[in-house]
């Protein structure tokens, strides 16, 4: 999907909504982190009012999430609790540091390329558990939300390559090769981090 060169197995998705407490609280601060992300963006950002407003509203969209994820879980009684040790995201941004350096991108549009990233491997993970649970025809109203949520996914991904590109003077070429670059490293992280199981809606 995208730009993504590993697949997620299967069979995590199965394993995710066996535990679907934890798979909730998790998709909950994984949007709370989104929304930090992309506001932490624009002080970096500000010769580009543009791309700095589109960074407000994103993160304005990943509230909303957050508390359509948070509703959910209090109807279930469910408690939110701690954030998880959040490897994979930590693994990525290191993972920049493998890459050529590159004069005409920046740290803030290196930041993008990989919010970009977490967007695709979010959208695959959200289409992993749309189909789990309509093969299984269990709780629709996980189904609902994840079906929700879903096309928004995508739309980030396009967001943040758009907007990568825009701080690069529309080189779009240039982000795109940066984004598959990392996508490699990518896929080496999610495959050494397969054996976590529950571990995030967003990796596993």
């Amino acid at each position: 999907m995208f730009c993504l060169t590993t697949a997620t197995d299967h069979a995590w998705a199965p394993l995710a909504l066996a535990d679907l407490p934890r798979l909730l609280a998790d998709h909950a601060h994984c949007e709370l982190k989104a929304a930090s992300n992309a506001l932490s963006l624009v002080p970096r950002l500000v010769e580009f009012p543009d791309v700095t407003r589109a960074l407000s509203e994103l993160a304005r969209e990943e509230l909303v999430h957050y508390e359509m994820v948070l509703e959910v879980l209090q109807k279930r009684g469910l408690r939110l609790g701690p954030p998880l040790e959040d490897r994979y995201a930590v693994d990525l941004r290191k993972a920049l540091q493998q890459l050529p350096k590159n004069s005409a991108i920046g740290g803030a549009v290196d930041r993008l390329v990989v919010a970009a990233l977490i967007e695709a491997r979010s959208c695959e993970r959200f289409k992993l558990l749309i189909e789990a649970l309509e093969a299984s025809g269990a709780d629709g109203e996980v189904l609902a939300l994840y079906t929700e949520l879903f096309p928004s996914e995508a739309r980030h991904y396009v967001t943040f390559v758009d907007l990568a590109a825009t701080c690069l003077g529309g080189d779009r070429a240039a982000v795109e090769a940066r984004v598959e670059a990392l996508a490699v490293l990518e896929g080496r992280i999610v495959a050494a981090l397969a054996g976590d199981g529950t571990r995030s809606v967003v990796h596993g």
